[in-house]
């Protein structure tokens, strides 16, 4: 199966990104061909993970536990990956899987808060990363608490690195039922980077890039969230905001910067948020109409992408979210062509009139292998 490598190299380290989409069919044919071609070409290059996230029908779960686990042998190190329920997409059950690795002469530490052993700490040199995926807390009892708890085992996370919360250039919340409560979510992050001192009107807010979408942990959970913080000398380099054609989201209640730049392990590193179809005022545009909104929503993350001095042939990794079959068959119309790694997941977006939203990551340098 075709599987999509891109790699950011220094002298010291490669971050190596994979991006494996199966082929269509079953379950029982797709997960040992992901799961395999991900070994295989992790073998082959000599890297060892630190971040993974699984997409895939909540009917498959043990199969897809048992094809990676075939697979990974002594690849899997213990830390637990994010493992998301979607319905699927066009190919099938298994959406795919998405990993980010290294290769080099690096030190990697498993971090573990509350028992939930989630997280990574990787040195190279003067330069650090935090990576947290699947973070939840299920344990914290309504979706309102669960998403306290979570953001507060973040936290830990980065404390454990040396660093706070503006250390962070991106993180990714996955929320089951999301139009139900995102509001609610809402006014948890707002409280809690209040306190942290990220949301400040007289000291500039420092919000770390995001996507929030209606993808729910494998766990029950109301709540998941996966994390990236820089954790040495290496530092966060800027915040867009506002980004592209595009105004500050927290204009409308929500907490992240439209794209983040960061010096990661072997260079720079962008972090473009989830993005739909929302104009400068922060209305959502061409209603009922998936082919404006897709393309629309292309050319906002663009812009964010140039506005950073990135294009389409940077794109590392990207998500692309469709609210219904047909609208991933719109997207396959328009943009077949596509050349960003990607993968598909139907769900609800973050309102109930937009239909789609992509969220992207770019490398400027990178390699595809």
């Amino acid at each position: 199966m075709p599987i999509d490598i891109c790699s950011l190299d220094s002298a010291d380290v490669a971050e190596v990104y994979l991006t494996a989409a199966p082929t269509p069919g079953g379950a029982d044919q797709q997960a040992p061909e992901v799961f395999g071609a991900i070994a295989s070409a992790l073998r082959d290059i000599g890297a060892t993970m630190i971040n993974e996230r699984v997409f895939f029908a909540p009917n498959c779960a043990k199969v897809v536990a048992a094809a990676r686990a075939d697979a990974y042998g002594d690849l899997d190190d213990g830390v637990r990956p994010s493992l998301l329920h979607i319905a699927g997409n066009a190919n099938g059950p298994l959406g795919g899987v998405q990993i980010h690795a290294v290769v080099g002469d690096v030190s990697i530490d498993g971090l573990e808060v509350d028992g939930n052993r989630c997280g990574r700490l990787v040195r190279c040199g003067d330069r650090g990363l935090l990576t947290v995926s699947g973070l939840t807390a299920p344990q914290a009892g309504s979706a309102v608490d669960q998403a306290r708890a979570m953001l507060a085992a973040a936290e830990n996370f980065a404390h454990q690195a040396g660093v706070d919360m503006f250390a962070v250039p991106r993180t990714w919340i996955w929320l089951a039922d999301l139009l139900a409560w995102y509001d609610d979510f809402n006014a948890v992050r707002n409280d809690f980077f209040r306190q942290r001192g990220l949301l400040s009107d007289s000291a500039g807010h420092q919000l770390p890039a995001s996507t929030g979408i209606s993808i729910g942990p494998a766990d029950g959970g109301h709540c998941a969230m996966d994390m990236v913080a820089v954790a040495g000398d290496n530092k966060i380099v800027e915040r867009y905001l506002a980004g592209g054609d595009q105004n500050s989201a927290f204009d409308y209640g929500s907490a992240f910067s439209r794209a983040v730049r960061a010096e990661t392990l072997a260079g720079s590193t962008v972090y473009v948020s989830g993005t739909a179809a929302i104009n400068a005022e922060g209305a959502s545009e061409h209603i009922d109409d998936a082919a404006a909104q897709i393309a629309d929503t292309i050319g906002h993350a663009r812009a964010v992408l140039a506005d950073a001095d990135c294009g389409d042939d940077d794109v590392v990794q990207s998500m692309i979210y469709c609210k219904t079959p047909e609208v991933e068959q719109e997207f396959h119309r328009q943009f077949g062509d596509l050349c960003w790694p990607q993968i598909i997941a139907v769900c609800d977006i973050c309102r109930h009139d937009l239909l789609f939203e992509v969220e992207v990551t770019a490398c400027p340098g990178a390699k595809k292998l």
